[in-house]
């Protein structure tokens, strides 16, 4: 068969009206062999030559030719006979020559095309039908006429690009004008490359498809419009001087037509001119735009409202990038307006308003700071750094200042609440910022060596005694997790533990306990914190008051037993302290009442019959009792300390007693009676008088019982006054904790030079460092180091006096 018949696959012919209709499809449609046109349907016959439907025969007279007649071979008559499952060949071959095309068919034809390209160019009625021009063109590249017919039609296009450039060489018009112009332009050579496409399109799919060098028609129009209109240089400035003016219009504030920049910007990435010609300018402006207006901002505005500002300016900008901007454009953009922004005034940011943001809490205005810090390179690191100053510094003003050591603990907890809240719900529980908030409280805490961890171990007793009824014991567990977060803090840990068991060892002789199950849920979290050997004496007092119990019961059980007829008028209870696991108290002797002491006696007796070789040493400064009194209201119960019930005791035999005559006949302490005698007789529940009234205990002072004392209560605690622990109680704690670490520092350059026989001095005291657990200065460990050599533990080395040896 000739090509031309091979190629005709778009056109069927409808079976109501015979009127032919265009398809612009690719593939071969299956359709009834009578809707074929007549070159088809000549093929088709000659497929079914052995049909016996001999009425519908062929018609060649499409083919204009005589000569180009196919040889039908049809098979013998006999054949039609045969049997059943024979095979049957058919035989099918090609014209002896091909069909030619009329004379001056492709003048004709290209006259004929060119005045339909002419009137789509020229907005004006086609003459022909679109499928009678779609035949031409494949008539033509079926011909071997393609290269001509692409040639001439880029010529009639390039003519008409041309001619559409005049209007914008002329003298400058209003730029809104002239952008609307070219946007028509664009469109209109836009939609006529589309209709001539769908004529030409043959042509697209055949020689431009075997000729990878030739443009596509569509790529053909867009070549030519770029080459003759876009990139000259006056047409592209003014285009794109107008597009920058109304963007800039728009982040003034003004209403612009976006759908306008939208189709010229994207007339310039069609045409690949898009960075060169417009992207460069549009960066460049928007730094200029932005570097003006972040200086002037930074001077105006508060720091919440700079970061408002530009918060909104990059909402602004991505708005404009989902618009008519390129996505190409976003990083440069965005990078562009953060750096002017932000990064360029990131010092000024923090340095202007970061204290006074965290200072007030404002926690949607730090969210804001840290969302666009997060944007910029090192943005984060810096607000890190100035966070962590800030912290440094207010915690410094809480803990220096020794007018504030009464709300210290308390204003560490706080400030600690304060700042996990803003890392958490601020700054994402950055590990940056985490870290930075506990390097800086461990920084500022120790700055004021020994004391907070006293004020905190005293807090501690403060919750856990049993007045202390302010908390539930879910809240009472939350604040001991949250102290032990600031006694991690602290370096002077042995410091703590000093008044921790001192306090400690109050709560438990006196009862004021709030809860065994605190008392040993903070023991248990300063062992897992600190390990065993920080704990075993706070764990051996607990032991020591279990086992007196048990020792208490045994004694009431032996009293009973005894046939004497003791005093059993008086319930005593005894604690037994294992003296290396209690604080050290100062030893007083006291005049006992002759019943306590004859108690005294029957209980040293029982202990020491069941433990021999152990020494038993009372301690009345920790004695309390429970004495029965009477007065004209009626009967008392008075809760008071051992020194308060000797001196309320002397009272039974005589009313008025002097100061001197107490003070022989008790044998207590001068300073000791003073405040017992004040917190009697001066203090809420005045169960003697002061004569003369006054505050202080003088000299001379008499003192009498006061018979008509009255509470409404029966049960009565009169509290002793404290003796002020800022002197000479409060040192002695001090003084204990240095000699202990005098102890330490002993025991660890002794088992490292054991070890390694011989060391430097340098070395040694980098040693030390490692192993001690508590601040050390040099000087403190060079003295320690000459003791043990006075005491022969360690000796210089003859030749190297920097260097010691260990004397075995």
């Amino acid at each position: 068969m000739s090509n031309n018949l091979e190629n005709s696959k778009r056109e069927s012919i409808t079976s109501g009206g015979g009127r032919r209709q265009y398809r612009e499809c690719e593939n071969l449609q299956t359709i009834s062999p009578e809707h074929h046109p007549p070159a088809k349907r000549h093929r088709m016959n000659a497929v079914k030559a052995e049909a016996p439907q001999e009425e519908k025969r062929a018609n060649f007279s499409a083919l204009g030719n005589s000569n180009g007649q196919a040889t039908l071979l049809k098979m013998p008559t006999n054949n039609l006979a045969a049997k059943p499952g024979d095979i049957k060949k058919l035989v099918i071959k090609n014209f002896k020559s091909k069909p030619v095309l009329p004379e001056n068919y492709q003048e004709r034809t290209w006259e004929k095309l060119e005045k339909a390209v002419v009137a789509i160019q020229t907005s004006k009625p086609i003459a022909y039908s679109l499928e009678e021009l779609y035949q031409a063109v494949e008539n033509l590249c079926s011909h071997k006429m393609d290269a001509q017919l692409y040639s001439k039609l880029y010529a009639l296009t390039e003519a008409h690009v041309k001619a559409n450039i005049e209007p914008f060489l002329a003298d400058p018009m209003d730029k809104l004008v002239y952008l609307k112009n070219m946007n028509a332009c664009w469109q209109s050579h836009c939609q006529l490359m589309i209709m001539i496409r769908s004529i030409f399109l043959y042509l697209d799919r055949t020689y431009v498809l075997q000729n990878p060098t030739v443009h596509s028609i569509w790529d053909m129009g867009l070549d030519l419009f770029r080459k003759h209109i876009a990139l000259n240089v006056l047409v592209q400035k003014r285009t794109v001087d107008g597009l920058l003016i109304l963007i800039e219009k728009e982040r003034t504030g003004d209403s612009v037509d976006r759908t306008l920049l939208k189709n010229l910007l994207r007339m310039l990435s069609d045409l690949q001119i898009y960075q060169l010609a417009f992207e460069d300018k549009f960066l460049i402006a928007t730094r200029q735009l932005y570097q003006a207006e972040g200086q002037r901002m930074m001077q105006e505005l508060d720091v919440p409202e700079y970061l408002l500002h530009a918060d909104k300016r990059l909402a602004e900008e991505n708005e404009r990038l989902l618009h008519y901007l390129d996505p190409s454009t976003k990083p440069q953009l965005i990078y562009t307006v953060e750096k002017q922004l932000l990064s360029e005034h990131l010092t000024g940011i923090l340095q202007k308003g970061l204290d006074a943001l965290l200072e007030e809490n404002r926690i949607g205005d730090l969210q804001l700071l840290y969302s666009l810090f997060s944007r910029v390179k090192n943005g984060t690191v810096e607000l890190c750094a100035t966070f962590n100053q800030y912290i440094k510094k207010k915690g410094r003003t809480i803990v220096i200042d020794p007018e504030k050591d009464k709300s210290l603990v308390q204003d560490l907890l706080d400030f600690k609440d304060k700042n996990d809240n803003i890392v958490n719900s601020c700054f994402e529980h950055n590990d940056k910022f985490v870290n930075s908030l506990r390097e800086a409280f461990e920084f500022f805490i120790n700055q004021r060596a020994n004391k907070p961890a006293e004020l905190i171990a005293k807090y501690v007793d403060l919750k856990l005694r049993a007045g202390n009824k302010e908390a539930t014991e879910e809240e009472l567990e939350q604040i001991l997790d949250k102290i032990m977060v600031l006694f991690r803090f602290i370096h002077g840990k042995d410091v703590f533990e000093a008044f921790y068991k001192k306090d400690l060892a109050k709560r438990l002789l006196v009862g004021k306990s709030a809860s065994v199950d605190a008392e040993k849920s903070m023991l248990s979290k300063l062992k897992q914190e600190c390990g065993g050997g920080f704990t075993s004496k706070l764990e051996g007092m607990f032991k020591d008051m279990e086992l007196s119990k048990d020792i208490n019961i045994a004694f009431r059980q032996h009293l009973v037993g005894q046939e004497k007829d003791y005093n059993t008028s008086i319930d005593l209870t005894v604690n037994i302290l294992t003296m290396g696991y209690w604080p050290t108290y100062p030893i007083m002797d006291v005049t006992m009442p002759p019943q306590l002491v004859a108690l005294q006696g029957l209980f040293s007796k029982f202990y020491l019959a069941k433990h021999s070789g152990r020494k038993l040493q009372w301690q009345p400064t920790l004695g309390h009792c429970v004495l029965k009194a009477v007065f004209d209201q009626g009967p008392k119960d008075l809760l008071v300390s051992l020194f308060q019930a000797l001196v309320l005791l002397h009272f039974n035999q005589k009313d008025t007693l002097a100061f001197e005559e107490l003070k022989s006949i008790s044998n207590i302490e001068d300073g000791e009676l003073r405040r017992t005698l004040q917190s009697l007789a001066c203090g809420k529940a005045r169960v003697i008088t002061k004569i003369p009234k006054g505050r202080e205990i003088e000299d001379g002072d008499k003192f009498q019982f006061n018979n008509e004392f009255t509470n409404k209560l029966f049960r009565i605690k009169i509290n002793q006054i404290q003796m002020k622990e800022t002197t000479e109680e409060q040192k002695a704690t001090e003084e204990r904790v240095y000699q202990d670490r005098q102890y330490q520092i002993d025991a660890a350059i002794v088992r490292i030079m054991k070890m390694r026989k011989t060391l430097s001095h340098n070395l040694l005291i980098s040693e030390l460092y490692k192993q001690l657990t508590f601040p050390v200065k040099p000087a403190d460990l060079k003295k320690r180091i000459e003791s043990l050599i006075d005491r022969d533990y360690m000796e210089r080395d003859k030749d190297n006096q920097n260097q010691y040896n260990y004397v075995a």
